[in-house]
């Protein structure tokens, strides 16, 4: 299928380059360094190659969210927002961006968020799960109160924000103990990602903006698989829920969450997700330059779909979701 739209799709700078917290490995990190800065060459080339007409870039994670310092946050997340909007002013039908925001201090981040929406043209936001603040590194989740001005401005701008993993701060992670094969994507990225995800559905959050769009990628980081679940046992004990939300959490995953294709390329999975909630609320992507653009795009497109839906994934939810025009539109 040519035309796609990949959505978690990062860079970095010479001076702001991470190595997704330790867990590629050394023999790999020459190459996966070259991937991560290049944008208008390499990226390109696989992009024709393979069918993909535009990529969302976004900075590769822990990124701003790693900062403990909020004013250096501040200066950082604008500094590098600037630099993306000026890559994609090169080729603005190849690549669009996504605000990185200094989720250290909300209104610093809303003034940002602002900023990129309005005057760089940004299609959204891609925060890299909590972030830490202060000497203490204090883990801030967006379900808390102080934050309900921001999504209130998330909202009202109609600016979809993507979900993107972290591992666990290492004091939160006693369970990996000695086994740190489970850290990063294998395991640690989508458990932490999807408590976060569960715990802004039991908030309250989509009862009081109930136009707020959410991204994961990985297909969901088994929200699919499990939602079911969580949802009855909560209500097992034939008790009140003793989260703030006023319907069950499924229902929220399929009204307020979209979930792309990033770094799970397994049919069974995808098919998962599109039973749980339709083939409107998925999209492609690939998680270069972490996975490959030729795995993630043959995948898909032999992944046996009818073409309408393969057309949705690929392209028009995009469109639609990101107000890109065409034939989404």
């Amino acid at each position: 299928m040519d035309g796609k739209i990949g959505l978690e799709e990062h860079f970095g700078t010479a001076d702001f380059l991470h190595d997704s917290e330790g867990v590629v490995p050394a023999d790999r990190w020459d190459e996966l360094k070259s991937r991560i800065l290049d944008i208008h060459d390499r990226r390109l080339r696989l992009m024709d190659e393979f069918g993909m007409e535009m990529m969302i870039l976004s900075l590769t994670s822990p990124g701003i969210q790693e900062i403990p310092d909020a004013p250096t946050a501040i200066q950082t997340a604008r500094r590098l927002n600037d630099y993306l909007a000026e890559q994609v002013a090169k080729r603005p039908d190849r690549f669009q961006g996504f605000a990185a925001l200094p989720m250290q201090d909300p209104d610093a981040a809303c003034v940002e968020l602002e900023r990129c929406i309005g005057a760089l043209g940004f299609r959204g936001a891609l925060v890299n799960g909590f972030t830490e603040l202060g000497a203490d590194r204090e883990a801030l989740y967006y379900d808390m109160p102080r934050y309900r001005p921001f999504w209130a401005l998330m909202e009202q701008l109609g600016a979809p924000f993507y979900l993107h993993p972290r591992n666990p701060l290492p004091r939160n992670a006693g369970v990996y103990e000695g086994q740190e094969w489970l850290m990063g994507p294998t395991w640690a990225f989508g458990s932490e990602t999807a408590v976060h995800a569960l715990r802004l559905m039991g908030s309250g959050l989509f009862d009081e903006h109930p136009g707020l769009a959410i991204l994961m990628g990985h297909l969901g980081e088994g929200l699919p698989y499990s939602i079911w679940r969580v949802d009855h046992h909560n209500a097992w004990a034939k008790a009140p829920p003793k989260h703030k939300a006023k319907r069950g959490l499924r229902d929220y995953f399929q009204e307020n969450f979209y979930l792309t294709t990033s770094g799970n390329f397994h049919t069974p999975t995808l098919m998962c997700a599109i039973a749980e909630l339709g083939a409107d609320h998925v999209l492609f992507s690939t998680d270069w330059p972490f996975e490959n653009i030729d795995q993630a795009a043959l995948w898909f497109d032999a992944v046996d779909m009818s073409e309408g839906d393969r057309r949705k994934i690929g392209r028009t939810n995009a469109q639609k979701l990101f107000k890109l025009g065409g034939d989404g539109a």
